[in-house]
């Protein structure tokens, strides 16, 4: 199935609700963040969202979230790939995230575990890393 358009710079009311139906933090969000997030969907009301923090020439990949209805689709797969795009072309040579739920979904698009420690010191500073998510979260990369 091919992917319905991907859309750059969600309002932040519209990828919070998105975020909050699949029980994933909006509490760091601002606005400032949505210029690297992309959505599917409606703009008032995305079934697929996800988003970049960029730290240095790393990139925290954070937010990937997609409706139960649209799951199953391919959105997720297609999201990953605007946002390693995204990632790749803002000077990104690495792309790291922090996953309770989805490591298998992840390891799938070549993304490797990665012990926490190792986290480059942008990473280590984001608000996601050091305050957020569970230290119990998986913690993976992929070289962009």
């Amino acid at each position: 199935m091919n992917a319905p358009p991907i859309h750059r710079s969600p309002a932040r009311e519209a990828a919070e609700g998105l975020l909050k139906a699949a029980d994933l933090p909006t509490s760091d969000l601002t606005d400032g963040h949505m210029k690297d997030f992309f959505y599917c969907g409606p703009a008032a009301a995305p079934v697929g969202l996800v988003g970049i923090e960029m730290c240095g020439d790393c990139a925290l990949l954070r937010s990937l979230a997609v409706a139960e209805s649209a799951r199953s689709t391919g959105l997720g797969r297609a999201l990953v790939a605007r946002a390693e795009e995204h990632a790749r072309s803002s000077g990104a040579r690495s792309l790291y995230l922090l996953t309770t739920t989805a490591e298998t979904f992840f390891h799938r698009l070549g993304y490797i575990a990665s012990p926490r420690e190792t986290a480059p010191p942008g990473i280590r500073e984001s608000r996601e890393f050091a305050d957020i998510c569970p230290a119990s979260s998986a913690f993976m990369v992929k070289h962009l």
